[in-house]
């Protein structure tokens, strides 16, 4: 076991979206399944300060951490994959490393000399990669930087990259992500770009130990050991990433390839473990071979570009490897939807999920989904806005408040079912006013949260703004709906239900961001069950 944390830097080459997030989480998998305590960060190099403000079709979705970090998607793989918490500590972006520097020259913290990208910003992103080390709990700390090498955004973070080669010696390790195109008129895989990135890393004082080649064919030996050549480092160190038809099948991909053994070699690490990938295995087994299918809508108004709802559809598939089902996702614009044409568009659906999501467009289409799944007996799932939407139609179609909306969508509506705390009305910050992280939830007996949870208390993560109004409790109450999860502290509703129905939960956290490979989440198995019993 190593005496002291081991840094692992993960660069990309050639071409964005290679899948550095995928090869990060699968050599942490690999570590982790040997013993070792892992953790993963990603340095972002935009100078927004999160991704909170970020337009999904910009970034994708935004995730959540437990202590209300708002993060890159990436941050959701690998907790996917090793099971393990992050937090604010694991996303770092290029705007909050120069608001934190700033902020520390505005208070006289660098004596007057001048602030320079070299050391002042390149000394903060180091501080920030060392951070998790210095907390005693990881044995390896495996840095994601994203973006593309050659990246004027990146050069800052390939600089500290540089430094701490040389400062940490042994104790680090830099693997390269690249491309080898394959060209089809000729029949061969081209290596060219490779060496160019390589060669563009090594311009700036960076030699890669290790490189990652994603291809869509085999590489031949004579191929690796081209590459070798050309780019400094040892045949068994080109790694052969091929294509896989699921993200969860490339840390076995890895384990072929034995790259978390070359890693540990380049690093000093005398490995005596042997993995244990049995629980891995198995997932990849009930996944591949399901017993069962069934066809889910997903109603958004972001459905174009399919990364706005990462979690949620990743923990479909969590949910169906373990009742041995094929979740096919039908993904179903909002927007589109009208009274002529749902019962069409939702033909041969066993359940319908609303997403969540922030303002207007597409608002009457989920409402209207959620008024089709409850007179129809479909199983149902709403999240955050999509629980907000089913409190909107219950309240205009059982309640008869015809005008009943959320103050986000109408601040004039005179039935302000969905409202802001007036706590919050004063915050004028975008963000400031956001229920963001983990908090309590205390499930009512005989209810399905109670059941499918097994337990009275659990935390869930948030991220929204507006809330059920607790004006209009007792109108719910009285017309039948079941406020089966209440906030302990501010005695908020979490979770809504309807009885006489198959399957009707509405929630207003985020329970798709705590589902991970081996612990589906709860409520998604549950929603599942219920869509496969239809």
């Amino acid at each position: 076991m190593p005496s002291k944390t081991k840094y692992i830097f993960v660069t990309g080459g050639v071409t964005s979206s290679l899948g550095k997030g995928i090869i990060s989480a699968s050599l942490a998998k690999l570590l982790q399944s040997r013993g070792y305590s892992v953790t993963i960060q990603k340095l972002d190099p935009y100078i927004n300060v999160d991704p909170g403000t970020l337009n999904p079709y910009e970034h994708g979705e935004c995730y959540v951490t437990d202590d209300g970090a708002e993060t890159d998607l990436d941050l959701g793989h690998y907790e996917r994959f090793l099971g393990v918490p992050t937090s604010q500590a694991n996303n770092v972006t290029t705007g909050r490393i120069y608001q934190s520097v700033i902020e520390k020259e505005r208070k006289g913290e660098f004596l007057g000399k001048t602030v320079q990208v070299i050391p002042h910003i390149t000394d903060e992103i180091k501080n920030r990669i060392k951070v998790l080390g210095k907390t005693g709990k990881y044995q390896f700390v495996i840095t994601e930087i994203g973006g593309t090498v050659g990246d004027i955004e990146s050069l800052p973070y390939i600089e500290a990259v540089r430094q701490l080669k040389w400062e940490l010696g042994h104790d680090c390790v830099v693997v390269h992500l690249t491309l080898l195109p394959y060209l089809s008129t000729t029949g061969e895989l081209k290596t060219k770009p490779t060496q160019h990135s390589v060669k563009m890393l090594l311009e700036s004082g960076v030699q890669p130990d290790i490189l990652v080649c994603r291809a869509e064919h085999k590489i031949a030996k004579e191929l690796k050991r081209k590459i070798a050549l050309f780019c400094n480092v040892a045949p068994e160190a080109v790694i052969e990433a091929r294509d896989a038809s699921s993200i969860y099948e490339v840390p076995l991909l890895m384990d072929k390839e034995k790259l978390d053994e070359v890693v540990l070699k380049k690093l000093g690490v005398n490995e005596t473990t042997s993995h244990n990938l049995d629980a891995w295995r198995e997932f990849i087994n009930r996944l591949n071979h399901p017993k069962n299918e069934i066809k889910i809508g997903l109603v958004g108004k972001y459905v174009e570009l399919k990364d706005s709802y990462k979690s949620i559809s990743e923990a479909f598939i969590h949910a169906g490897a373990q009742k041995e089902c094929k979740v096919k996702l039908e993904w179903i614009h909002s927007e589109s939807l009208t009274e002529e044409v749902i019962g069409e568009k939702f033909k041969g659906l066993k359940g319908i999920l609303v997403a969540p999501g922030f303002g207007n467009r597409g608002i009457e289409g989920k409402i209207l989904a959620i008024k089709y799944a409850r007179e129809n007996q479909i199983p149902f799932l709403g999240i955050c806005l999509g629980m907000q939407c089913a409190v909107i139609e219950f309240a205009r179609n059982v309640i008869g408040l015809s005008d009943a909306h959320s103050r986000e969508m109408n601040p004039a509506t005179s039935n302000p079912v969905i409202d802001i705390l007036e706590t919050q009305k004063s915050i004028v910050n975008m963000g400031g006013t956001m229920r963001l992280g983990a908090y309590a939830c205390r499930l009512e007996e005989g209810t399905i949260a109670r059941t499918v949870y097994g337990k009275s208390e659990i935390m869930e993560r948030h991220r929204h703004r507006y809330e059920f109004n607790n004006e209009y409790k007792s109108k719910f109450t009285n017309a039948g709906m079941i406020l089966s999860g209440m906030n302990p502290v501010a005695d908020l509703v979490e979770i809504i239900e309807l009885p006489n129905h198959p399957w009707f939960v509405g929630v207003q956290f985020h329970p798709e961001y705590k589902s991970t490979v081996t612990k589906p989440h709860p409520l998604f198995l549950g929603f599942v069950e219920a869509a496969m019993k239809r």
